[in-house]
C-alpha cells in the first residue's frame, strides 16, 4: 500500500516545476490527481510560464504510474475556473483528500510595476486562497491542505532606499508571508474536524523559475545580462548548508509526509526546507 493510496490530490501550478513534481510523488504513492495549471504566459512575468504540452507531459507521468488524472487549464486568480477545475475533478475521481496550493509566480521587475505586484499578490496570495476554499467544503476528517510558502517570508523588507523600486519582487515577499498567516489561522478553524493546513516553505528550488535571466538579474545586478554561470554563485549566499538549491522532489517528498497519514496529527505547521535558509534569516522568529 502506498502512503497516500486511494487518495485524491488537487493539485494548482502542476504543469511543470514543483507542481508536477508533487503529482508525480503522489501518485507514486497510490493518489489520484486534479491536476490545474494556467498554462499560458502572463504579460508581466519576464520569463515563461508552463504549456498545455508541459500538462501533457504531467498527464503521461502520472498516467505511466497507473494512476488517474484530471488534467484542466484554469487561472488560480479566478475562484469561479477554480471551482470548475475542482468540480471536473470530482466528477470523474469523487472525492478530495489533499489540497496543494503549489501554483506560484515571480515578478522582479515586472512591467508595468503596479501590475506585476498584482499579478504576484492574485496569483501567490489569492490564488492560494482560491484553491483551498473552493475545496474546504468537501473536504472530511484526515484531509490535508498544503500551501507553498518561501523563505522569502522571512527575511527583512528591501532597505527604504530601495522601496519603490520593484514592487513585483516586493510583492512575493508580501504574498508569502501572507499565505503563511492564512494557513496558519485557517489550521485552527479546521483542527475541531480533522483536517489538517500546513505551509512548505523552500529555498531555491531547481525549477525554470530559479533558471531565469529575471532571477539571474536579481543575483546580479550589476550586470544588463547575466547569466546562469554569472548568478549561480550567488544562489548559495541564502543557505546554511553550503548549496544553491534544492530539488523540487525535496519539496515534494514534504508535501507528501504532510499529505500522508503519517503527518496525521501535524497541523499548524511552517515546514522549512530550506537548507537552513531560516537560519540565515534577519527577522527571526522561533
Amino acid at each position: 500500500m502506498g502512503r497516500v493510496q486511494g487518495k485524491v490530490a488537487f493539485i494548482t501550478g502542476a504543469a511543470r516545476g514543483q507542481g508536477r513534481s508533487h503529482a508525480v510523488r503522489l501518485a507514486e504513492e497510490g493518489a489520484d490527481i486534479i491536476a490545474v495549471d494556467v498554462c499560458r504566459d502572463i504579460e508581466t512575468i519576464k520569463y515563461s510560464l508552463a504549456t498545455p504540452d508541459d500538462m501533457k507531459e504531467t498527464v503521461r507521468l502520472v498516467g505511466a504510474l497507473g494512476r488517474r488524472i484530471v488534467a484542466v487549464q484554469a487561472d488560480v486568480r479566478e475562484r469561479d475556473q477554480m471551482r470548475g477545475a475542482l468540480e471536473r475533478g470530482l466528477s470523474e475521481l469523487g472525492h478530495v483528500d489533499i489540497v496543494v496550493a503549489q501554483a506560484g509566480i515571480a515578478a522582479m521587475k515586472g512591467e508595468p510595476p503596479l501590475q506585476a505586484w498584482a499579478d504576484v499578490i492574485d496569483t501567490n496570495l489569492m490564488g492560494t486562497v482560491n484553491a483551498i476554499n473552493v475545496a474546504l467544503p468537501h473536504l472530511e476528517e484526515g484531509a490535508s491542505v498544503i500551501a507553498t510558502g518561501s523563505t522569502a517570508a522571512y527575511v527583512n523588507a528591501l532597505p527604504m532606499q530601495e522601496v519603490g523600486k520593484d514592487p513585483g519582487g516586493m510583492g512575493y515577499m508580501v504574498a508569502k508571508r501572507m499565505l503563511a498567516q492564512y494557513v496558519h489561522d485557517l489550521a485552527r478553524e479546521l483542527a475541531p474536524r480533522k483536517i489538517r493546513a500546513n505551509v512548505v516553505h523552500p529555498t531555491n528550488v531547481g525549477t525554470d523559475m530559479l533558471f531565469s535571466e529575471p532571477m539571474y538579474q536579481a543575483f546580479r545586478p550589476d550586470l544588463e545580462h547575466p547569466t546562469r554561470e554569472d548568478a549561480e554563485p550567488g544562489f548559495s549566499v541564502q543557505q546554511a548548508m553550503p548549496i544553491g538549491w534544492v530539488e523540487p522532489l525535496d519539496i515534494s517528498n514534504a508535501v507528501l509526509f504532510l499529505a500522508s497519514d503519517e503527518a496525521r496529527y501535524v497541523t499548524g505547521l511552517q515546514f522549512r526546507v530550506d537548507a537552513g535558509g531560516y537560519l540565515k534569516s534577519y527577522d527571526f522568529h522561533l
